[in-house]
């Protein structure tokens, strides 16, 4: 027997593992991050496992694998939504929301959080307040589940000013005064991507011991890639700066089109392969479908800590100050050299008329 790879092998950095390292590198921690990171940890194992048995609940032999579920619900208060089996059973979303809700709660380290299922902020009662507000999205891409798409969990982290006297002043910031972010992503395997602010590392869940293990450390972006992600049926009403530059990268010298449809898988892919992901505004909706603080926010602070940039179309996304919870922004997200010249593009030309989609027609070469 190898002893010193068996050594080795059994030597694992678990998520706790590492964070508790981070933190051993500030004296003054008291381990209130430690403790609310492990509850977010939490949530996405059950989300991890809910999605898993989604396509499965109705074949035959399921009953003990969703006693699981139950159970871990159990500790949630949410026993009587979680027969997969029955017909009560929540939209997967609603669910997820409802477990991140009560698991971030319970830490007791959070002030404020805000959910992209909840039309309000949640402001978390006195006795159970801490210093952490928590911004996320939890099952972002879940209409495609049934069809096998990865779906994920996107989460961002700010620190109150005054946890006795939260606002929604200390929420609506910009995503440079974050302290974490991360996100989750449910499919074949379940890995979890997170920065604390130096650099990104990403964890992939073991099922076997129940841990996120370190498999991705220091996650780097490439600065330059050769894969682009959009949206191109709304190719038409672009403005005149995505449709040429999309127009460039959809005919070589360089670039393949790679379609998806969750923002997770689109950013994952590109933190470890680079390239860009682009999701601009357009004559429909001049300002995009991502909202700032759950998806904007926390995506584009993981790419400007592996070494890439993020950019509206009008400046640096981590630099907008949202004026509303739910607000949404362009944004184009990825490799270094990729982002720079799609800001050149835009500082090239002014934002165009609403006739521009016939500029941007004639580019891709239809009819006018």
């Amino acid at each position: 027997m190898d002893h010193a790879a068996e050594a080795h092998r059994t030597d694992l950095m678990t998520i706790t593992r590492f964070v508790l390292n981070e933190q051993s590198k500030y004296p003054e921690a008291r381990g209130d991050f430690t403790m609310l990171l492990n509850h977010i940890v939490i949530g996405c194992k059950f989300v991890c496992s809910t999605v898993s048995k989604a396509g499965l609940a109705k074949l035959p032999g399921l009953a003990r694998e969703t006693n699981v579920l139950a159970g871990l619900a159990k500790l949630f208060g949410l026993a009587r939504e979680t027969n997969v089996l029955g017909e009560k059973q929540k939209k997967l979303d609603v669910l997820s929301n409802e477990v991140f809700i009560k698991a971030l709660i319970s830490s007791g380290r959070t002030c404020i959080l805000v959910s992209e299922e909840d039309e309000e902020a949640t402001f978390v009662e006195p006795s159970k307040r801490g210093r952490y507000i928590v911004v996320f999205d939890p099952l972002d891409g879940s209409s495609n589940i049934n069809c096998g798409v990865s779906v994920g969990t996107i989460f961002g982290i700010y620190m109150v000013k005054d946890k006795e006297n939260p606002t929604l002043a200390d929420v609506l910031r910009p995503g440079s005064n974050m302290v974490a972010a991360g996100y989750c992503m449910y499919g074949r395997s379940c890995t979890l991507v997170l920065s604390t602010g130096n650099g990104v590392n990403g964890f992939t869940l073991d099922p076997s011991l129940g841990e996120f293990l370190l498999t991705h450390p220091n996650i780097r972006i490439p600065n330059k890639g050769n894969i682009y992600s959009v949206n191109e049926g709304n190719t038409g009403i672009w403005d005149l700066p995505t449709g040429i530059y999309v127009g460039r990268c959809k005919f070589p010298p360089y670039g393949s089109s790679a379609k998806s449809l969750s923002m997770v898988a689109d950013v994952h892919r590109t933190l470890l392969y680079g390239g860009i992901s682009l999701y601009p505004g357009d004559d429909k909706s001049p300002n995009g479908e991502l909202r700032v603080l759950y998806e904007v926010f926390p995506m584009s602070y993981l790419v400007e800590q592996a070494g890439g940039q993020s950019f509206t179309g009008k400046k640096r996304a981590l630099d907008v100050v949202p004026k509303k919870i739910h607000e949404m922004s362009p944004v184009f997200l990825g490799s270094y050299d990729d982002v720079e010249e799609i800001k050149l593009l835009y500082e090239t030309y002014d934002r165009p008329t609403s006739n521009s989609s016939s500029s941007i027609l004639r580019w891709f070469g239809g009819s006018v």
